[in-house]
């Protein structure tokens, strides 16, 4: 991941949030990269229990 003026962030210092569902700690993944901030869940499975 890079952060905004272009340097590379190893994986141990990637952002993470809390699952609203499970209440355990997820970190960001590259699919999120344009969406980060309206992830919610840690997992398909945690969307479904809403």
């Amino acid at each position: 991941m890079k952060n905004k003026s272009g340097k590379v962030i190893s994986k141990a210092h990637l952002p993470s949030k809390l699952c609203i569902s499970c209440h355990k700690p997820f970190s960001w993944r590259k699919k999120w990269e344009k969406c980060w901030e309206e992830v919610k869940y840690c997992s398909e499975c945690c969307r479904n229990m809403k």
